[in-house]
């Protein structure tokens, strides 16, 4: 038998590939792992956690106006320093990094602070000092990353998601291209920490996939924030000036503004890996083909996460690395259920979502039966305001079960966390009718929402 000095080498130190790591070293396996970048990897670092963060600072400045109405008197109009909150963002991100490392470490993993390619079945190479480590797995786990897209000229005059948190000055002036979630967010957050935001996009609307009553919503929010949006509408060029940037326009007009960031989408991380050296096979977006186990089709070799370019989140590529790490190495047999996955968007307003859209429930389902509604906020009835909640049940008309819930407004995330525990459950429409309301509160109307507004019967016969 040959003699392996790793049984499972992960290349990429983000959610998946650590929880992957300490698993499989919990089930008594030697682990190493390398890093090209920062551990912690695209959600710690330059992701969901310093977003959520920028979020939180971005809803203050609503609040301190609304404070008012609520008998707070505040002196002087409040001031917001950008590299207060940049720094504020990496004392934390530098210490969740350091965490990732220690409990890797606590775990028996051994880390290599370098890149890491795969010169076969079961070998890679440390680039930095030219080791090879010979390994009986190797799991690619090294995430996605921002695609500049559409290529025009001046495109390198853009910023990604990468660069956006950093930025030695405050943009007061900042183009978005784009009109999915990283795009709102970023939209959303600079648009109330005090930037003149333009957002632009090919499509008719923000969040293709989502469900109608969020976009629609979302589009009326971020309208409502002070955001120029210009749907249709996409850059041709950008040209540096002495003043900042210009852009022209597909509609033939031109914006001058500070930065332009663009988030039209990601891609996975796979290239000069050497996966294709190694025989695994990657579709034509780059992403590493797996099977339902998270294994290529060299069987030595593993990917989880954006890598594979299925569900682009963090909660399912810890899933992944966890239920890998109990198959190769603990006896399990279990598979990721891809199902009912709730989602949020922290824009303000916030989304939150989990199950069908009405339109793909009307394409499964022969009987789609809705509930829906919309409705100011209690705060909003002293602060006044623009603020709405709305709120969507879809239903099987037939067998009454919840097929999804789709939520914005305050907290639109924590409710989408629990209802997914319902949906997962089989709850019916009767079980929300039968359950005691919280009052008051706005999750009350998900449990008082008796009055079916639309159903849909699919012709059959058509």
């Amino acid at each position: 038998m040959t003699a392996y000095e790793a049984d499972l080498f992960v290349i990429g130190a983000g959610s998946g590939g650590v929880r992957a790591a300490r698993i499989a070293a919990g089930h008594g396996a030697r682990c190493m792992i390398a890093e090209e970048f920062r551990i912690g990897g695209t959600c710690v670092i330059r992701g969901c956690v310093p977003k959520k963060l920028y979020v939180y600072a971005s809803r203050f400045a609503e609040e301190f106006e609304e404070a008012a109405a609520f008998g707070w008197n505040i002196p002087q109009k409040p001031e917001f320093e950008w590299r207060k909150l940049v720094s504020a963002k990496e004392a934390e991100i530098s210490r969740l990094s350091k965490i990732y490392e220690t409990n890797l470490l606590k775990s028996g993993v051994e880390i290599f602070e370098e890149r890491a390619e795969i010169i076969s079945p079961h070998e890679v190479r440390l680039t930095k000092t030219g080791r090879v480590i010979s390994t009986k797995h190797i799991l690619v786990a090294t995430g996605g990353g921002p695609m500049m897209f559409p290529a025009i000229p001046g495109i390198e005059h853009a910023i990604s998601s990468n660069e956006i948190f950093d930025l030695p000055e405050f943009p007061r002036r900042l183009a978005v291209v784009g009109a999915g979630y990283i795009a709102v967010e970023f939209a959303s957050i600079f648009a109330r920490l005090g930037a003149k935001v333009t957002i632009l996009f090919r499509a008719s609307n923000v969040l293709r996939g989502f469900d109608e009553i969020l976009r629609e919503n979302l589009r009326d929010g971020l309208a409502h924030a002070g955001i120029d949006i210009r749907s249709g509408v996409l850059p041709t060029a950008i040209d540096k000036t002495g003043h900042g940037l210009r852009l022209d326009l597909s509609d033939h007009g031109a914006l001058e503004v500070d930065q332009v960031l663009v988030a039209t989408g990601r891609a996975p991380h796979a290239r000069g890996l050497g996966l294709e050296q190694a025989g695994v096979d990657v579709d034509s977006a780059g992403a590493v083909t797996v099977d339902a186990f998270n294994t290529s089709n060299v069987p030595s070799i593993h990917a989880v996460g954006d890598v594979t370019n299925r569900v682009n989140l963090t909660p399912v590529a810890i899933r992944e690395g966890h239920l890998l790490a109990d198959r190769l190495f603990g006896g399990g047999v279990a598979q990721v259920d891809y199902h009912l996955i709730p989602t949020a968007v922290f824009t303000t307003p916030e989304i939150g979502t989990v199950g069908l859209t009405e339109a793909l429930a009307r394409e499964e389902f022969r009987c789609v039966d809705i509930y829906q509604t919309s409705f100011r906020p209690m705060k909003a009835t002293i602060a006044g305001g623009p603020a709405r909640i709305a709120m969507k049940i879809v239903v099987d008309g037939d067998s009454d079960r919840v097929l999804g819930v789709h939520i914005l407004g305050d907290d639109a995330g924590e409710m989408a966390q629990l209802l997914a525990i319902s949906l997962r459950l089989g709850a019916k429409k009767a079980d929300f009718d039968a359950t005691m309301a919280l009052h008051p509160s706005a999750a009350e109307e998900l449990v008082t929402l008796r009055t079916r507004t639309a159903r849909y019967l699919r012709d059959e016969a058509g």
